[in-house]
């Protein structure tokens, strides 16, 4: 079982997200932006309020009138069936589910100690007592490598670690296939179940004895019997331990933050393989790493992200948070990657194409010029607003086009008034490097305002306005410049009103709306300084 698609509402900074999902999922973004306040939100619709935790903890601005809710959406769940262990929640299941083959299942603030069912839309009602325990047998396992992961636990075994959670699996396989182990359960059971046997014989007399004497205390107690189980493979692993030498052997937890961090994630990667050397042992794992790259260096951050992209081609599923641009700039046709922001306190997470995510490395990473894998040219802009609005017109119109890379000037969805400054800023570093007279920059016209600013500004570069790098719109914003009579344009009072972040929404609607003859017609000095960007980049592509 995998998971398709998550619905978070009012779940601390997530107002409400949507989050459509692929076998290997990215999230990135810049700190306090809202990445584990998603994870959290799957653990809470996994196991409920912590210890220590109040619904008013996890509440949309600690307003405990509105109803935190997380719905997932699991695709294969007849397969989730098949590896349920306990035959009479699986019958439940299977009754329940009949023969679809997808379910959502649902955890609410109203009623959080217990999940609902939807089949079709439709929620089931009537549901048997424990059935949401029922629920945790079908589910594909839940773990969470979170920043605040208590190492210790790589060092000793137990049911609950996440050691122990991998390796239940696998040591078991390896015990069952064990002639030894097999010869040691007849052994066992001979010893202690066969009646006739000499250990049983006299456990029997132990307990008649015990029987006589109770008794005297308690007249209707007619039988007292002593009676042993075969021990469970986990019991007789209580002493295992990890231990690691890298020129000193110790255990694991004396180990440095990055080999304890690495040993972690190595520990997925031969549960993983060894799994598919046994034909999928087990359940499937949804593996939730909160900031994954931590202490890895870069070249182990690669290699971690492909040994996690193997592990997600199978049954499993990965969910990354990140800082790293290593963990977002390779591409792979079963990965996403989504945008983390906090937008006015509030947590908005959406998926990013291609063309967006050197913009990603760049702005919300940090990034520098060489972390953009070696666009063929560059294009500053003013805002955010013409970086969405160009990014839609570039994928949807110009694909076979040399690869632009578009830099938002300001970088701030919120700051309502651009200036020159700030693309001064973005150009700085560029002039310096083998792009200086390739780039292209497009600014408002400016306003009486900025038009010292400007100058100064072209005085400072003058090869930019002498090689044409510098394009100015007719007017003082993008919004005004959307064709006139259009449902994008703004009048300059209108564009005076507006946030930045309803400018931002504005350029996805006119990018992913307006028609290429309008566009090549109407908006000339945005489609020049493509042409130019384009005609100035290196390796252009003959026609």
């Amino acid at each position: 079982m995998k998971i398709t698609k998550i619905k978070v509402q009012n779940f601390r900074s997530i107002s409400n997200a949507e989050i459509h999902c692929n076998d290997f999922n990215v999230f990135v973004g810049q700190n306090n932006a809202g990445k584990t306040n998603l994870f959290e939100a799957i653990e809470w619709f996994y196991n409920g309020l912590g210890k220590n935790t109040q619904l008013r903890d996890i509440c949309y601005n600690r307003d405990t009138s509105l109803i935190v809710q997380v719905e997932i959406e699991f695709k294969d769940a007849q397969k989730g069936i098949l590896r349920m262990k306990n035959e009479r929640n699986a019958t439940a299941l299977k009754n329940a589910l009949k023969e679809n083959d997808s379910v959502i299942i649902r955890r609410t603030s109203t009623d959080h100690t217990k999940r609902k069912i939807i089949i079709d839309s439709k929620e089931l009602e009537k549901l048997p007592t424990g059935f949401d325990t029922s629920l945790n047998d079908f589910l594909p396992k839940f773990e969470y490598i979170h920043t605040r992961q208590y190492y210790d636990a790589l060092t000793k075994y137990t049911k609950t670690t996440p050691i122990g959670v991998m390796l239940s699996g696998v040591l078991g396989t390896i015990l069952e296939g064990s002639k030894q182990y097999r010869d040691f359960k007849d052994k066992f059971q001979e010893l202690f179940g066969n009646n006739e046997s000499e250990v049983k014989i006299e456990f029997d007399k132990l307990a008649n004895k015990v029987k006589i004497n109770l008794e005297k205390q308690f007249p209707d107690c007619t039988k007292v019997s002593f009676e042993v189980f075969p021990p469970i493979f986990e019991d007789l692993l209580k002493n295992f331990e990890t231990t690691v030498d890298d020129g000193i052997e110790t255990t694991a937890a004396e180990k440095g933050d990055g080999m304890q961090r690495a040993l972690m994630l190595a520990i997925i990667q031969a549960y993983a393989e060894y799994r598919r050397a046994n034909e999928d042992i087990g359940k499937s794992f949804l593996f939730f790493i909160d900031e994954a790259e931590l202490h890895l260096h870069p070249t182990a951050q690669r290699k971690l992200k492909n040994v996690l992209l193997e592990l997600s081609e199978t049954l499993d599923q990965i969910f990354i948070n990140t800082h790293s641009s290593v963990l977002v700039v390779d591409e792979h046709t079963k990965q996403s990657i989504f945008k983390v922001e906090k937008i006015y306190c509030e947590t908005q997470i959406n998926r990013i194409e291609e063309i967006e995510k050197p913009y990603i490395v760049y702005e919300l990473l940090g990034g520098s010029p060489s972390d953009l894998l070696l666009p063929h040219n560059f294009l500053i802009v003013e805002g955010s607003s013409e970086l969405e609005f160009l990014s839609r017109i570039i994928k949807r119109f110009y694909p076979d086009k040399p690869r632009i890379q578009i830099i938002s000037a300001n970088g701030d969805t919120d700051q309502a008034s651009r200036t020159i400054n700030a693309v001064e800023q973005s150009f700085t570093p560029l002039n310096k490097s083998l792009y200086g007279n390739k780039v292209i920059i497009l600014c408002d016209k400016p306003s009486p305002e900025k038009e010292g600013a400007v100058k100064n500004f072209e005085t400072k570069y003058k090869t930019l306005k002498k090689n044409g790098q510098i394009i100015y719109l007719p007017t003082r914003s993008l919004e005004e410049y959307y064709p006139k009579g259009s449902v994008w344009h703004r009048t300059s009072e209108d564009e005076d009103a507006m946030s930045g972040h309803k400018k931002k929404q504005l350029g996805k609607k006119a990018g992913d709306e307006i028609a290429k003859e309008q566009f090549e017609s109407e908006m000339i000095e945005i489609l020049n300084s493509l042409e130019k960007c384009w005609g100035a980049a290196f390796d252009t592509p003959s026609v």
